[in-house]
């Protein structure tokens, strides 16, 4: 496995040993990182970084006319320096949400492709209870995970520190999604209308195919158990564009689009979908 990025701050790595009685050679041994007070255990990462597939662009390479001319409609890329939401990320820093937003109740998805259940929970009770590491022998139906249904009037003085991406389509409103997921967790492949997301926190392994090349995939398996199962084979018959997503990266992915997201480690991120404004 390859060590820990310095953007996690080796300071921040924790031990945690827990002891038997005097004289017993067992004992258990917890190692973690953190960012943002968000905590990684290093036996819950399951996958490494992937290859990045996918062009990579800054501030000074792109504009809006070079967006809409050569990539929106086209194919996946990546924003990097960009934007600065070094704020926003001070606000999901772990404790400072649960101190001000963990009251809230939030709506959990089932991690399948096209999330056929939800739950309602309070967002404390999903940080404490139910986002550790990923299984792999767990169904992505029975898995449940906190992305999106966010109610907008309830988050806006959250949302509103959240600085949008410099691009935006014609005839199109932006809608966030916010999201909060444990390592090993993610959605399998799946498609919608186009948008940016970027990881804040954490970091995430992303797949995409264009539209017509459909992947295999079964949508009840988790991404997890794709990739460790079915991946090696399934990129030898369908052109899989990877790239693994860094803390403040963005990725935009086209109109209809198949993707599926792995998250490596405990990861923080927000989604802006362009919907469209015209009505049939």
């Amino acid at each position: 496995m390859e060590l820990v990025p310095v953007y996690y701050q080796i300071w921040g790595l924790i031990l945690y040993f827990v002891h038997g009685t005097l004289g017993d050679s067992h004992f258990h041994e917890r190692l973690t990182y953190s960012e943002g007070q968000w905590e990684t255990e290093v036996e819950g990462v399951l996958v490494e970084p992937g290859p990045c597939h996918l062009e990579i662009f800054d501030s000074s390479r792109i504009s809006q006319d070079f967006f809409l001319d050569q990539l929106a409609y086209k194919a996946p890329f990546v924003l990097r320096h960009v934007t600065n939401n070094a704020k926003f990320r001070a606000l999901v820093n772990r404790d400072h949400l649960v101190k001000h937003w963990g009251h809230k109740t939030v709506t959990l998805s089932s991690a399948n492709s096209y999330s056929y259940e939800k739950k309602k929970v309070l967002l404390e009770d999903y940080l404490e209870t139910m986002m550790g590491p990923a299984s792999p022998t767990k169904l992505a139906n029975e898995t449940f995970y906190f992305f999106g249904d966010n109610d907008v009037d309830e988050w806006n003085d959250l949302f509103k520190e959240y600085i949008l991406p410099p691009l935006n389509l014609p005839r199109h409103r932006s809608a966030l999604s916010f999201g909060i997921a444990g390592p090993g967790t993610g959605v399998p492949f799946h498609y919608h209308g186009p948008g940016f997301a970027e990881t804040l926190i954490g970091r995430k392994r992303w797949f995409l195919t264009a539209p017509n090349h459909i992947p295999e995939f079964h949508p009840n398996k988790t991404t997890l158990q794709w990739f460790l199962e079915d991946y090696d084979r399934v990129k030898k018959e369908v052109q899989i564009l990877e790239c693994t997503i860094q803390p403040g990266d963005i990725i935009y992915f086209p109109d209809k689009w198949w993707h599926a997201i792995l998250n490596i480690d405990t990861s923080v991120f927000m989604s802006t979908f362009f919907k469209s404004m015209n009505i049939s």
